[in-house]
């Protein structure tokens, strides 16, 4: 009976492929160009946890910040749990993310650079059911870049699309 674990594939983005996806940060991909991804777990209460599983959680307006050598997750809006009662949450809440602290000092290194910031890009569960969320040190774009981005979104559709018709 060997004891040989089996290893996890990873995706590209960092994240196991036995993850779940609870909400991610489309617009973030559209607004800046993301130059590092990390992955940070999310200190949460039991009520919020809930309202998760249930995917009530809008990341659109949420950033991430540095604030006494701690990372916050910042504007992220995870809505009231019906269950709970008064032990409810506050939606709005600043909740702190962690990170290894040489991963926090590069991070914070990159956040005070001109024109960077932090976002958070996907909210997920791993594998054992612990509630991630993967932060991109980000540069804004340009309106010229963002039409670049479209109009190289749209010819990878058109030639998709023309390839498939080939292959008929």
């Amino acid at each position: 009976m060997g004891g040989k674990k089996k290893k996890k594939k990873k995706a590209k983005d960092g994240s196991t492929d036995q993850s779940q996806v609870i909400s991610e940060n489309r617009r973030a991909r559209h607004k800046y160009e993301i130059l590092q991804q990390i992955e940070c777990g999310v200190m949460l209460i039991g009520s919020e946890v809930k309202s998760l599983r249930e995917g009530n959680i809008s990341l659109n307006e949420a950033y991430v910040r540095v604030e006494k050598k701690e990372l916050w997750l910042i504007g992220a809006d995870i809505a009231e749990y019906r269950q709970a009662s008064f032990m409810n949450h506050k939606p709005k809440r600043a909740r702190k993310l962690l990170v290894h602290r040489k991963e926090l000092d590069k991070l914070s290194q990159k956040a005070f650079e001109k024109g960077l910031t932090l976002v958070p890009l996907r909210l997920f569960f791993n594998a054992r059911g612990i509630v991630k969320v993967i932060v991109g040190v980000a540069r804004g774009k340009n309106l010229f870049d963002k039409r670049q981005t479209l109009k190289d979104a749209d010819n990878k559709r058109r030639l998709g699309r023309e390839m498939r018709e080939r292959r008929k």
